[in-house]
């Protein structure tokens, strides 16, 4: 192995579309990077860094796909505040364990592993006790406290990884380890009833999934989404309903899952739950709620909740799930260079499913 490697740092957080920039249709799976007229400066630098070196309990990991999260735009604009400098983003990763750093056990050199966006927690605290990790206060994250998958090599704690299998594509196997475990903590949270009625408000990488395991459990499930070719791919997905995101649903909901970064759509979704109905907001940004009506919006016992990271067993429970079910995972595939462009599509709701970068595209 080479004693360095590409990768891509964020180095000037800011908007990631110039103001002249427009807003274009979603781009179809498969069609690769669209152009911007009018680009603005990328906040993300290609850079050649030295090949991580796994320390104890680690495993130096060959990435071989990434997927493009939200969260890395939020960290790319500045909208989630770095926690240390030129930190390379990423935390949807599938790749090879390459070596085990000291005192490692497993996996073994060779083995396909998943690397999702917790990275740690200190095992001790209260609520790691009582099976709350991810609301750990010393808990660290992939591509945030630490480098991440827009790289050739990583390096990743062996008790945070997840057993991949090897008869799927990783392009399809990568938008599962955030979008599809965050998606399905967010369907806990939510507390959707056997059978119930779920609303799912934005169809990005996350929802598409969410929306799938969801019916596949049993559920009737309204999608709300300004991107009409994101409400053609959830009626194809088996929604029963789907409409532009300020209107109501055909019928009130057991449970909502707000993932798109709206405040203004909190109190829309609230509006939308029938007695005794809960929100849950899945995303670590969201822009400000409005005033919310105590009689409108919370009144007959409706529920608001945050979704706030996830706890390794719920990435082990949802990839159990996935292996039943068997998701169709829509994706947007880039080559590794073109990390930049994943970042401008995905702001201008350009991309359908997930954007996932590819190493060796």
């Amino acid at each position: 192995m080479t004693a360095s490697m590409d990768a891509w740092v964020v180095a000037r957080p800011g908007p990631v579309i110039g103001p002249s920039s427009q807003r274009a249709p979603a781009a179809s799976a498969g069609a690769g990077p669209s152009r911007e007229r009018f680009p603005a400066p990328s906040p993300l630098e290609r850079v050649r860094l030295p090949r991580p070196e796994p320390g104890p309990g680690e495993l130096l990991i060959r990435v071989e796909a990434c997927a493009v999260c939200r969260t890395d735009l939020h960290l790319a604009e500045g909208d989630l505040a770095p926690r240390r400098p030129r930190t390379v983003p990423g935390h949807e990763v599938v790749g090879r364990v390459t070596a085990l750093g000291p005192g490692t056990s497993g996996p073994a050199p060779g083995s396909r592993v998943g690397v999702a966006w917790l990275r740690s927690t200190c095992g001790a605290c209260r609520y790691c006790l009582r099976g709350d990790e991810n609301l750990c206060p010393a808990s660290t994250y992939t591509g945030w406290d630490a480098d991440g998958g827009y790289a050739e090599f990583l390096t990743a704690p062996a008790a945070y990884v997840y057993a991949l299998p090897e008869d799927a594509p990783a392009e399809t196997l990568a938008p599962l380890l955030c979008a599809g475990i965050i998606g399905y903590r967010a369907l806990a949270r939510a507390e959707l009833p056997p059978g119930g009625r779920l609303g799912v408000y934005g169809f990005g990488a996350s929802a598409h999934l969410t929306a799938q395991i969801a019916v596949a459990e049993g559920a009737t499930v309204h999608v709300m989404t300004r991107s009409r070719a994101a409400r053609e791919l959830a009626l194809k997905l088996g929604a029963a309903s789907a409409a532009g995101s300020a209107g109501p649903p055909p019928e009130p909901l057991d449970a909502a899952i707000l993932f798109a970064p709206v405040g203004d759509l909190v109190p829309v979704a609230l509006a939308a739950l029938d007695r005794g109905g809960t929100l849950a907001v899945a995303g670590i940004h969201l822009t400000d709620v409005p005033p919310l009506n105590y009689e409108r919006h919370l009144f007959q016992e409706r529920t608001l909740r945050s979704v706030t990271a996830n706890t390794r067993d719920d990435g082990r429970e949802f990839l159990r799930l996935a292996a039943i079910h068997r998701p169709r995972v829509t994706t947007t595939p880039y080559p590794f260079e073109a990390a930049g462009q994943a970042l401008r599509d995905l702001a201008a709701d350009r991309v359908d499913g997930a954007a996932v970068l590819l190493m060796d595209a």
